[in-house]
Formats: C-alpha cells, sequence, structure tokens
C-alpha cells in the first residue's frame, strides 16, 4: 500500500511530512504508522526513510486549520530509532521552519508575493508560530542567500516568531516550580534549571559535569553521555513526563539535556575558527540521548527567553547585551532576536532556511485504514 508523502529539510532537521488527511482514521494507529513509515525500531532504519540519526528520523502531520484566526494545525512526532515509539511531547523548531514551505507548496494556504506569513498552531505545544515565506511567481522560493550553520550552502530565508512560549509542554514556566533544583547523582549533587519555554529544557553549568562546554560531538564518550542521560532522566521525573528508571524509553525526547558555559574560543564541525567574542553563551545540545549536530531551534528559544530570567544556573553565565543574542553550538553560531516590551519577552525570532526534496508515495508494510492510501 502507498500513502502520499513530502520528505522535507527544515534547518539541520530532515522529516516526513505528511497530510493530516492521510493519517489512520484511528488516533491509536498513528504511532505504529509512522513507525512503519520510519523503518523503526532499528539502528540503520534501513527499511524505511528514516535516515538512522535522531536529526532525520522525525514527522510532521499538517492539517489545514477550520478556525479563522490560524492557517494550519501541525503535528511533531520525533521517532525512536531503537524502540517503538513515536514521541509526540515538545516540538521542533527546525521542522517548523518547513510547515509554511509545505502548506503554501500543497495549496493549504494561498501564497501571497513577495512574503506569505504563515500562522500554524502546534498541536504539541499549544503556542503559535508565524512563518514568514518567501514567494516567487506562486512557488515558494528556496534560492537565496541566507546561510545557517549545519547546512551546506545557502537558501531563501524563513523567519519565524515563537509567541508567548512559555510551559509549552508542561504548562509551566518553571516545571518544577523553582528556577533550580538539585539532583542526585552517583558522582553527587549537581544543580540544574529545568526551564519550559518553546520546549522543557534541563540546563547544566558544563564544568559541574566536567566539560569544558566546547566539545564537539564525537569528543563526548559513552560514559559521558551516560551521565548525562541519568541527570536528564531524573529531571523527567520531575517534570512528571516519566520515573527516572522509564524516561530514556517513555519521555526520550523532553526534557531536551543542555550544557551551558560563558563564550570560548574554539573550532566548530567544519574547522571554522570561533572566537569567544562572536557569542554570548556556548551551548551543546543534546537530541535523543546523543549529541546533536548543531542546535535546536526550540533550545535556542528557550535559552534566549533564560537570558532574561534571574536565579537560574544561567544567571551567572549569560548577560543579556542587546536584542540580539549569540549562541555558540558545534557547527557554528545561531542568533536570535527578541522582542521585549516592559521588560516582557513578546517574541523571539530565528531564521531558517528549507526545501522540499522529495514529493510523491511511501510504501507501508500493512493497511492502516488511510482515506489517502493507494493500492
Amino acid at each position: 500500500m502507498k500513502v502520499p508523502a513530502v520528505v522535507m529539510r527544515g534547518g539541520t532537521s530532515k522529516g516526513v511530512f505528511l497530510n493530516f488527511e492521510d493519517m489512520p482514521s484511528d488516533r491509536l494507529l498513528w504511532d505504529e504508522f509512522l513507525l512503519d513509515i520510519m523503518g523503526s525500531p532499528d539502528r540503520r532504519q534501513i527499511d524505511g526513510l528514516g535516515g538512522a540519526n535522531s536529526l532525520t528520523s522525525k514527522a510532521a502531520i499538517i492539517k489545514k486549520s477550520d478556525s479563522e484566526e490560524i492557517d494550519v494545525e501541525y503535528t511533531f512526532a520525533q521517532i525512536s530509532i531503537e524502540n517503538q515509539l513515536a514521541d509526540f511531547k515538545g516540538n521542533c523548531g527546525n521542522i517548523s521552519s518547513a510547515v509554511g514551505p509545505y502548506a503554501i507548496e500543497q495549496g493549504l494556504v494561498p501564497a501571497i508575493e513577495p512574503i506569505t506569513s504563515v500562522k500554524i498552531y502546534n498541536t504539541n505545544t499549544n503556542k503559535i508560530i508565524i512563518a514568514e515565506v518567501e514567494v516567487e511567481k506562486g512557488r515558494v522560493k528556496t534560492e537565496g542567500m541566507c546561510s545557517i550553520p549545519g547546512v551546506p550552502g545557502t537558501g531563501s530565508p524563513i523567519y519565524l516568531s515563537f509567541t508567548h512560549s512559555e510551559g509549552a509542554v508542561t504548562g509551566k514556566l518553571y516545571p518544577t516550580g523553582k528556577a533550580a533544583d538539585t539532583i542526585q547523582t552517583p558522582s553527587g549533587p549537581i544543580e540544574v534549571s529545568i526551564v519550559d519555554v518553546a520546549n522543557p529544557l534541563v540546563f547544566v553549568n558544563a564544568n559541574d559535569v566536567g566539560l569544558k562546554g566546547t566539545e564537539l560531538p564525537h569528543e563526548f564518550t559513552q560514559e559521558k553521555l551516560a551521565e548525562l542521560e541519568e541527570i536528564r532522566a531524573s529531571a523527567a521525573e520531575l517534570c512528571g513526563f516519566a520515573k527516572k528508571e522509564n524516561a530514556t524509553k517513555q519521555s526520550p525526547a523532553v526534557p531536551k539535556m543542555t550544557i551551558i558555559a560563558p563564550p570560548m574560543d574554539y573550532t566548530d564541525v567544519t574547522g571554522t575558527p570561533r572566537s569567544a567574542s562572536e557569542m554570548d553563551c556556548t551551548i551543546r545540545m543534546m537530541s535523543m540521548q546523543k549529541p546533536h549536530q548543531a542546535l535546536a531551534i526550540t533550545g535556542a528559544i528557550c535559552t534566549t527567553s533564560c537570558a532574561y530570567l534571574k536565579d537560574t544556573i544561567l544567571s551567572d553565565l549569560i548577560t543579556v547585551k542587546n536584542e540580539v543574542f549569540r549562541l555558540g553550538h558545534p557547527a557554528g553560531i545561531m542568533q536570535t532576536k527578541t522582542d521585549v516590551i516592559a521588560g516582557h519577552i513578546c517574541a523571539i525570532k530565528v531564521v531558517r532556511t528549507a526545501r522540499i526534496i522529495l514529493e510523491g508515495y511511501v510504501y507501508t508494510k500493512k493497511n492502516y485504514n488511510v482515506s489517502g492510501m493507494l493500492a
């Protein structure tokens, strides 16, 4: 059997985009359906569209909204590679950048030149994202001079505005009710800050976990990854997502482990030297228990918001200098722009690029009672 699908790159992630109308009518079958499409569980994902990496094992389900206030509804799924799990907790900011182009190209939103603004309702977080997409001759423009770290070449800029993103998953800015918490580990107590803006993150100071903060993905040992996952699992329990011993399987995507350090000189994954003067902090994130090759957009949004907060572990490390915040990650420097009115953050904006890679049909192993599926 086959079902319509689009493969898209959004920022530094890649995923399968599906129209809500082509999803199984029984919501309980969604997990199995998406695992089937991606070829999970299997470390190679050899029998599906997954790329054997958490950054390429993602799905987006798009629905034309019935509301006049919203253009499309967007549901994100992180498909586990090794486990029988499609995780719908939280959102992916990079994949979000491809939602606007998808909606325009699929005719869900009319193309308006030169910029089409797409109002997106993310069902995972119940938050609004506004995408500004360049349009030319009735089609999404993909060529341009915008370059983002972690993606070869350049493309047309897509501006994403995340508005009122506090409590995206837990309903609280501080899921535990505190700006900082102490987690007990075999190595002793570790102070963390768990903050939920766009996605829940658990922040640790690089020095507190025996790191510099400038490590590249290949420099993390399995022992260090296990230590970081133990801290993240404890934070997941504090958030109420799962018991610590079950968190890796039941809530692998959130909260996201995030390692913070002051600005420092380092050489990124492309071999480009990065100066401390180029950034306001260094940041390293984990994605599904593995080092992120770049930086999650929701991670950048949450960290930017934290730069304005007091009493977190970031307070002594980060100083807000202006409306543009610069985050030094393994692939380079990401910038965010903050709109602040009367001391309150109204929106945080980032720039991404995205494009359609493939459009056609994906074959599944069984019939899921999908209206869009063809024999």
